[in-house]
């Protein structure tokens, strides 16, 4: 067998040839969604992105008699190892040829990359962080992904186990469905009574104040997800950026407030799945890709809830509940009767129980690797 040559991307070319790698490896795979090329470059370049500002990354390309047949980024988060101090680097972007030798020889480069910068333990893939996409895709493979979520090819799991890596954690997609859901009168009558109980106010996203909303929304993503494994604390330069990538696609309906005396206990930001209008631009959105954007809009049939949380204090008294259940019946009016709830730690009990009340089902699973460096 002829050699594996992995180099660092050097340059704007390489890069270029870094994103898209996936349409070899993709190419006729009907589930598979293209990324926009432009959103690849905002979100690898290191000049720019503020993921960068507190991080490091290589990217590399792994060749043979002068083929691309793999890339492999590995990654250095301090925000993640300062606030976990568990030593541990990851891996992401990894796309490969169905060759153990490949992906070993690209696991090896990820792995001695992060063992020189002192770090013991590397997990991924993280594209780049846990707050991107993340997790490796192992079950739910005859459905094209929701907005922001990973595709892969089955066989990338064998690869990972065989090179030696071991499940560090799995997370679950969670199908949700209108019609499951009022249908039941025994969930109608709990949301009432949580409703009822605690006084709660049900408000969506006032795009006037929009910086003031996104304030408080910061306030809540970072005070209800501290505890979960992985979590990464975003700047209020991330989340500046996010909101900014995500302000023109944003459904003001879909981005929620609980209160309850007057006081911020919850969020949920909900987002259209877009991914389903990307399926067909092939990763360009000019010249004229983005009109789709608004002729094929009313078309999207699945939403996707980014992230539902719920501050401490006002945890266990439903009214996660009644935050799904206006998420389901803003939905609706939308012409969405399907939705994704992902991603959710197999471990975290309480929202795992919540969704099975709301009669949604685990239909996808990705998993987290791990290898010692």
């Amino acid at each position: 067998m002829s050699e594996i040559n992995v180099r660092t991307v050097q340059d704007k070319k390489d890069l270029l040839k870094f994103i898209k790698f996936q349409w070899t490896i993709y190419k006729g795979n009907k589930h598979w969604v293209p990324p926009l090329i432009m959103e690849r470059k905002a979100l690898l370049n290191k000049e720019k992105n503020p993921f960068f500002k507190t991080s490091q990354a290589e990217y590399f390309l792994a060749k043979r008699d002068g083929k691309l047949v793999g890339r492999i980024a590995a990654i250095k988060n301090d925000v993640h190892l300062k606030y976990h101090n568990d030593n541990t680097g990851f891996f992401g972007f990894f796309e490969c040829i169905n060759d153990q030798e490949v992906a070993n020889a690209l696991f090896d480069k990820a792995k001695e990359w992060n063992k020189q910068k002192g770090l013991n333990r590397m997990i991924g893939p993280a594209n780049p962080s846990s707050n991107d996409e993340w997790g490796m895709l192992i079950e739910g493979y005859d459905d094209s992904p929701r907005l922001l979520m990973t595709y892969n090819p089955p066989y990338y799991n064998e690869l990972c186990e065989k090179y030696g890596m071991k499940k560090a954690k799995d997370m679950f997609a969670w199908k949700i469905e209108y019609d499951k859901i009022t249908s039941s009168e025994k969930l109608k009558r709990g949301k009432d009574i949580v409703q009822n109980r605690y006084k709660i106010k049900v408000r969506q996203l006032d795009m006037k104040n929009f910086n003031e909303d996104l304030e408080k929304f910061k306030y809540v993503y970072n005070k209800a997800w501290a505890p979960n494994w992985g979590f990464v604390p975003l700047s209020e330069e991330q989340i500046d950026a996010m909101a900014k990538d995500m302000k023109p696609l944003v459904e003001p309906s879909l981005v929620i407030f609980g209160e309850i005396d007057g006081k911020l206990a919850g969020a949920a930001l909900v987002m259209q799945d877009y991914n389903q209008i990307f399926k067909h631009m092939n990763g360009r959105l000019f010249p004229f890709n983005f009109l789709k954007l608004y002729t094929m809009k009313k078309k999207i049939s699945w939403a996707r809830i980014l992230t539902l949380g719920i501050i401490p204090e006002f945890q266990k008294k439903g009214l996660d509940t009644v935050l799904y259940w206006e998420i389901v019946e803003r939905a609706f009016k939308l012409g969405i009767k399907q939705g994704e709830a992902s991603w959710v730690l197999e471990d975290n009990d309480m929202m795992n129980r919540g969704l099975e009340l709301m009669k949604a089902h685990p239909y996808k699973k990705y998993r987290i690797w791990e290898v010692n460096t």
